[in-house]
């Protein structure tokens, strides 16, 4: 464990990553930790400097992978990965890991739309109208809906809460709370199992992970489990207002989106 640190420099480059990087590999999260998070998720542009700083990172780490809940295609998009080169080798895990690109074969694996997610859709509008809720935003995933009230009633999903996980039992779905957002989807994946799957896919030495919200909780603890193996690894949180749940967990505490373009762009300009 690092010792935990606020700001871009000193403890916050660790030798073990600056010295080494060909064995690093660095998972990020993508909502409220490359981009900002906006009313309309479809306008979540990544932040231009953490782009930059990816760019350089690609070629010197071991591997850099996006991990987040957002549809594959989506963050294919936001992220402007395609454009430009230093990420041939991206790795991006959609939807918690149920969805996977790979840059270097330009291969997606994503299973089809379940039949859960089919019967939800169908009933959630007249659900949310039955509990005076229409004002909600329906976000379509594919694989999972999302509820969103940002910009709406900021408390009116700690109303919901309850009923909602009556009605996610009820289809067998699990529910998946955010910063102003409730999701509901399919269970079986969560994002410490795709940041472990991509640990032991590679010879890594170290593993590093940012995150912003209660959905990275399992990929911290999968970097814990991976310390305990005997891997360097190092916590960071983009943290917010919002959300103070990483923050006791974290070794590093970043200043939202802008702190982790920063961090980012120190990390490069340290190993080169």
């Amino acid at each position: 464990m690092t010792e935990r640190s606020e700001g871009t420099m000193g403890l916050d480059l660790p030798a073990a990553v600056t010295d080494e990087p060909g064995s690093v590999l660095l998972g990020l999260d993508f909502d409220g930790t490359l981009a900002p998070i906006v009313d309309d998720p479809t306008r979540a542009d990544i932040h231009p400097e953490s782009l930059t700083a990816l760019r350089r990172l690609g070629r010197l780490l071991g591997q850099v992978a996006i991990i987040t809940g957002r549809p594959l295609d989506q963050v294919r998009r936001l992220g402007r990965f395609e454009d430009g080169s230093g990420l041939e080798h991206l790795v991006i895990c959609g939807q918690y890991g149920a969805e996977r690109w790979d840059a270097s074969t330009n291969e997606i694996t994503r299973p089809p739309r379940p039949e859960s997610i089919v019967e939800l859709e169908r009933r959630l509008p007249g659900w949310l109208a039955a509990h005076a809720a229409q004002a909600v935003r329906i976000e379509d995933k594919g694989l999972a809906l999302a509820l969103h009230t940002r910009g709406v009633a900021p408390g009116l999903l700690d109303d919901l809460a309850p009923d909602l996980a009556e009605l996610a039992s009820e289809l067998g779905l699990m529910v998946e709370p955010g910063r102003q957002v409730i999701e509901l989807r399919t269970p079986g994946t969560d994002k410490g199992e795709a940041l472990a799957a991509l640990a032991a896919g590679g010879s890594f030495a170290s593993v590093v992970y940012i995150g912003d919200d209660l959905g990275d909780l399992p990929a911290f603890d999968a970097v814990d489990t991976l310390r305990a193996e005997g891997l360097f690894g190092l916590l960071a949180v983009s943290a917010s207002t919002e959300q103070q749940a990483l923050v006791p967990r974290a070794d590093l505490v970043l200043d939202g989106p802008d702190g982790v373009a920063e961090w980012l762009t120190a990390l490069a300009d340290a190993i080169d």
